[in-house]
């Protein structure tokens, strides 16, 4: 259950950043009921595919920028979520979901904005326990 509700999460933060950066998006219909019933399988898929990566591949690329996060008082872990989403964009494209990124600063606002969705969501399901 715990899963489940990882992913849901997951999925509602990545639709608000696609819904507040023009950069971020979901190829298909735009509006209307056609949008969300195309949209919401691909959506779950990027989600399980973004917990992947941040369980396995984004702890591997902290550790090996320890060193410019010290230099940059852990600014630097903004580049690391936006480069997780990106690549996130990449494994989509690889297997044909329709999700794309576009620009790195745009990953960047969107990592931010995907981070925070997550712990509000997180709190409110009770998930930080």
């Amino acid at each position: 259950m715990r899963v489940l509700a990882w992913v849901v999460s997951n999925a509602i933060a990545i639709a608000v950043a696609a819904w507040l950066f023009d950069g971020i998006y979901f190829t298909g219909p735009t509006s209307g009921r056609p949008e969300l019933t195309e949209k919401i399988l691909p959506l779950l898929v990027v989600a399980l595919i973004m917990g992947v990566v941040t369980a396995f591949v984004k702890p591997v690329m902290t550790i090996l920028s320890i060193p410019f996060i010290i230099l940059t008082l852990g600014l630097f872990l903004f580049v690391v979520n936006a480069l997780m989403l990106l690549f996130v964009a990449w494994i989509a494209d690889l297997v044909g979901i329709g999700f794309h990124v576009d620009g790195f600063w745009t990953a960047v606002g969107g990592a931010i904005v995907i981070t925070v969705v997550d712990w509000v969501v997180d709190g409110v399901l009770g998930l930080d326990d």
